[in-house]
């Protein structure tokens, strides 16, 4: 399993848009990935399930991955999010 811990700082928090563009990245690997906040894990590659988080501004997450492409998944969905400008 590889994970990494992360702090949302758009003022909006995680919204839709990017959060969109993370699940895209997400659903194009193998591995089983999570977002978990405040004890609660989803699927990453489920818009319904990163959404019903509601994840506001200056909150910490942590996004998981288990499986063949663990490493390359994680290391991307970050790119992404920083990308996005939600996460540092």
């Amino acid at each position: 399993m590889n994970e990494i811990t992360v702090t949302v700082i758009d003022p909006v928090g995680l919204h839709a848009r990017p959060a969109t563009v993370a699940v895209n990245a997400a659903s194009k690997f193998k591995s089983e990935i999570k977002i978990s906040y405040k004890g609660k894990a989803v699927n990453m590659k489920s818009i319904m399930g990163v959404m019903s988080l509601g994840i506001p501004t200056q909150s910490e997450i942590v996004i998981s991955a288990e499986g063949e492409d663990q490493e390359e998944a994680v290391k991307t969905i970050e790119e992404v999010l920083r990308a996005q400008k939600v996460v540092a």
